[in-house]
Order: C-alpha cells, then sequence, then structure tokens
C-alpha cells in the first residue's frame, strides 16, 4: 500500500479498519486487502478530525449541501456538512440506482460536495452524481477519505479530493489469483461470507 499521508493510515490501523484476506468490494472486484471505514467512523472523535481535515481541503467549493451514498457515505456527509456548516443529505439505491428519498431534496443551482467513505471505481458517486444534476444541483467538489482507484479515472469529471490514497490490486472475479487458491471470499460491506 502507498499512502500519501502515514498518520491517517496509521489512524486507520489503531481503530482496526485495515483488513488483509479476500475481500469482495461493491464493485464486485475482488481485493486482498480492505479498508473498512466503519471501524473509523464509530469513534466520533477520530471521525470529527478526519473529516473536519478533508473538509479544510475542499472548503474553498464553498458546497451549501453535502451528498454521499448510503450507507458508508452518510456519516462522512454528515461529519463533512457540521465541518462545512452546509447541510448533508443521503442518496440510497432504489430500483437499483442511487436515488435522493426521505423528503431530500436539491434546490436548483444548489452547490453540493459529493462526498464518500472509500472511492474504488467511483460507480456510486457517479450515480449520486447523476441524481443531484438530476435535481438541478451543481457539483461543486468531490471527497472521501479513501481513494483506491490507484490514479484510473473514476468518471466523475473532477478531481478526487481525498484524505489517503492507496494503491491496493483489485481482481475480476474470473481472473482472481485469491479465488484461485481457494481462499475465502468475505463482504465486509455486507455481513460474512458471499
Amino acid at each position: 500500500m502507498a499512502a500519501d499521508n502515514t498518520s491517517v493510515l496509521d489512524d486507520f490501523r489503531r481503530a482496526g479498519a485495515l483488513l488483509e484476506g479476500h475481500f469482495l468490494l461493491t464493485s464486485g472486484l475482488h481485493s486482498p486487502k480492505y479498508l473498512q471505514c466503519a471501524q473509523v467512523m464509530q469513534h466520533p472523535a477520530l471521525a470529527e478530525r478526519l473529516c473536519r481535515r478533508l473538509a479544510q481541503a475542499v472548503a474553498g467549493s464553498a458546497p451549501e449541501c453535502v451528498v454521499g451514498p448510503a450507507v458508508g457515505g452518510i456519516l462522512v456527509a454528515y461529519e463533512l456538512a457540521r465541518a462545512l456548516g452546509a447541510r448533508a443529505i443521503y442518496a440510497e439505491r432504489m430500483d437499483g440506482r442511487m436515488t435522493l428519498r426521505r423528503g431530500f431534496a436539491i434546490r436548483p443551482g444548489e452547490r453540493v460536495l459529493l462526498c464518500e467513505d472509500v472511492v474504488t471505481t467511483g460507480g456510486s458517486l457517479v450515480e449520486v452524481r447523476d441524481a443531484v444534476s438530476a435535481a438541478g444541483g451543481r457539483v461543486a467538489a468531490v471527497a472521501a477519505l479513501v481513494d483506491r482507484t490507484s490514479g484510473r479515472d473514476a468518471g466523475l469529471g473532477m478531481p478526487l479530493t481525498a484524505l489517503l490514497r492507496v494503491d491496493v490490486p483489485t481482481y475480476r472475479p474470473d481472473d482472481c489469483p485469491l479465488c484461485r487458491e481457494g481462499r475465502p471470499l468475505v463482504s465486509p460491506g455486507r455481513t460474512g461470507k458471499k
């Protein structure tokens, strides 16, 4: 793993958030390492400190609203919004697509910060961006605690600001050396094995 910020990676290690094994990512890809941000976010003081730092990095975008995808982006959106003096909402999957529900709305022209806990392919954030744009919002910036894109274009149309950048291999299920070794596949974002 190559990290831009050793202290953030140390925070993840101390929180028990850096896992090793054979993991199924939300993207459907497999990986030998997993960063479980929920283990970090369960500690309010740590979550506040990390999100405040991330908020400082994107404050110039002057967002009025922070939107993250459920589930991983909910607490990140809340803490970023608190640090930025903005409001926080989230999108959730309905009929296979990220959608604004529960009465959440974006005002036409409202400046929005998209956020996530971990970005690997950017798929969820692209869906949230599309929901925000369809509601008339303007995406001002994109932020995440962890960037796992390894420099790949996540299709967001703007740079991703992250506290931690890690380069961890990912594999398609049909070309996964961990599967060939017979290692059990775990889906830590859900419960138990796949």
